[in-house]
């Protein structure tokens, strides 16, 4: 059964959709769109900005709002990192799993950081088990 929009996302929230074992970030800029960066796969060098509707983009995964870096990290002004977000579209970036990924995109426009929880979760995890 396809998500629904039950839950009320406002614009400037992060949305992160579950796809198994890895996250997918997108920035909903309202009217049900997202904004997100879109690689063909984990070994692609270059990704593209799309505008496309949520619940197109979240497809049968589950997804909720997280905004939980807003603790730690001022988000900017929501009008400014929305329009920035949308001027994005349909350009093609620079992508790396570890350090230009679809979490730090939302998270360099949300908050300034290039931060990607996720990444430095399985980098930990890796030296963890690598020293042993």
């Amino acid at each position: 059964m396809a998500p629904t929009l039950d839950k009320k996302p406002e614009c400037g929230d992060l949305i992160k959709i579950d796809r198994g074992s890895y996250q997918h970030w997108a920035i909903y800029i309202g009217d049900s769109f997202v904004v997100h960066l879109a690689a063909p796969s984990f070994l692609h060098t270059k990704a593209m900005v799309k505008k496309e509707k949520l619940l197109d983009v979240v497809g049968t995964n589950k997804w909720e709002i997280n905004n939980s870096l807003d603790e730690k990290y001022k988000p900017r002004p929501i009008p400014i990192f929305v329009k920035e977000a949308c001027e994005l579209v349909g350009q093609e970036l620079s992508y790396s799993v570890f350090r230009e990924n679809c979490e730090h995109f939302v998270n360099v426009l949300r908050y300034g950081e290039a931060i990607s929880v996720q990444t430095e979760y399985h980098y930990r995890k890796y030296r963890r088990q690598s020293w042993r």
